[in-house]
């Protein structure tokens, strides 16, 4: 182990407030990440296990994200754990599965109340990080696997998830019109996994996997708050995070798939409004690429005063909504519309109609810096919550950046109309998924 930190500290004062953040690697392949901040009377912890994500173990990540909060083999069962947490004034759990790009993290969160506020001295911190480090790393082994009353249990409550995705049309839009453009891809997969590959796991084989998990995926520790100075050693000292072994981690880096000829993908079902969803690629190689895509993507479809909003929904009375999303890892735009079905062929035609407004440059400075200053106040917000801010360092970790918010909001800041219009013009379309009835 080594107190070495990696990367830059970064120090900001606003009046009274303060933040800090400073990352230190544990072991290979094992840091942690000190978020120094008085401006909350709690301290929120997380650990991120990453692991390369693909067809024969994205279901096991999101199984394996249910199993392991239902019991480890100091605190058996739940109502063991939420008893703990209780008696920590309340201290709040979750954890779930996330896609990041094409990687696959386990999430798990611990919310206490900083020992500054409390009434008498305690040790409420190190007691927080033991209970989180015992969920994830100390799970309940039965003969030598996983309980089966609980894999059982919560193979059901993610087969209802899987089978649930279709009940918000929106989002199961989106969710294919991503696996069309992506197939056979890693980022094409749906994060919860597939029925018929969870029907298959055993508690023997997912607890094998869990200990490949462990001993191979990357793994970052966040702690916000206002921390005392030996943070790190109270992490270094846990029996757990003493038994984990170096690793070289190895995860996917990002591929990107781009069709000659763009997919138009119908498919009908039972809906009373149908949903466009447009998929495209961003192909420009321009320094910053990400920062001057916010830009346009702000313009294009980010807002009230969006050139989607303004004229497929309030003049062309097309869309019940409509807007776009950037998706940063995979420099994709993803526009979404709700429509009368009769009205696609129309609707299509006004999207693609700003789509070649943003190549001309049909859009003023006005217009730029309404989108600049949306942006900013987004970035602003990031401080504010600790949540959004451990998941903004850690989004840095995975890029390999180290972009603090006053860095981002300057970068924001240095966007020109040309290096928007170069974006514009690089656009392509890769997919259009329409359901319809």
């Amino acid at each position: 182990m080594t107190d070495t930190p990696k990367g830059n500290v970064t120090n900001r004062k606003k009046g009274e407030e303060m933040m800090i953040n400073e990352t230190i690697e544990l072991k290979q392949g094992i840091k942690i990440h000190k978020i120094e901040t008085n401006k909350f009377k709690t301290n929120l912890l997380a650990i991120f296990l990453s692991v390369p994500l693909n067809r024969q173990t994205v279901t096991k990540n999101a199984l394996l994200a249910a199993v392991l909060r239902r019991g480890t083999n100091n605190m058996p069962t739940q109502e063991n754990i939420s008893k703990n947490l209780e008696e920590m004034y309340g201290a709040g759990f979750d954890c779930g599965i996330e896609k990041n790009g094409d990687n696959q993290t386990i999430k798990f969160y611990l919310e206490s109340i900083n020992d500054e506020f409390l009434p008498q001295k305690e040790e409420l911190l190190k007691n927080s990080f033991d209970i989180l480090f015992d969920i994830a790393f100390n799970p309940l082994i039965e003969n030598g696997k996983f309980k089966e009353e609980y894999i059982q249990g919560e193979k059901e409550n993610l087969k209802q998830i899987i089978e649930g995705k279709i009940d918000n049309k929106g989002s199961y839009a989106m969710e294919r019109c991503i696996e069309e453009m992506y197939k056979n891809k890693a980022y094409g997969l749906y994060k919860y996994g597939y029925i018929e590959d969870l029907e298959k796991i055993t508690s023997e084989e997912l607890y094998n996997y869990y200990i490949e998990v462990i001993k191979t995926c990357k793994i970052d520790i966040f702690v916000s708050g206002m921390l005392p100075k030996n943070v790190i050693e109270i992490v270094k000292e846990n029996e757990n995070i003493k038994k984990l072994q170096e690793r070289k981690v190895k995860l996917n880096e990002e591929q990107k798939d781009i069709p000659t000829q763009e997919k138009i993908i119908e498919e009908s079902m039972e809906v009373t409004q149908g949903k466009l969803v447009l998929g495209l690629d961003v192909t420009s190689n321009l320094e910053n690429i990400s920062y001057i895509t916010m830009c346009y993507n702000t313009i294009l479809g980010g807002g009230a005063n969006s050139k989607m909003f303004q004229n497929v929904r309030e003049k062309a009375s097309l869309a019940y909504t409509v807007g776009s999303n950037y998706l940063k890892r995979k420099q994709n735009i993803i526009i979404r519309a709700g429509i009368e079905i009769e009205n696609y062929e129309k609707a299509l035609q006004i999207i693609e109609e700003q789509l070649e407004d943003m190549k001309n440059g049909n859009f003023t400075d006005e217009d730029i810096q309404n989108a600049k200053n949306l942006i900013i106040a987004t970035i602003e917000n990031i401080p504010e919550e600790q949540d959004t801010e451990i998941s903004y360092y850690f989004g840095q970790e995975l890029a390999n950046t180290n972009i603090t918010t006053e860095e981002y909001k300057e970068k924001i800041e240095n966007v020109t109309k040309e290096q928007i219009v170069e974006v514009a013009k690089s656009v392509k379309m890769n997919t259009i998924y329409f359901l319809k009835n």
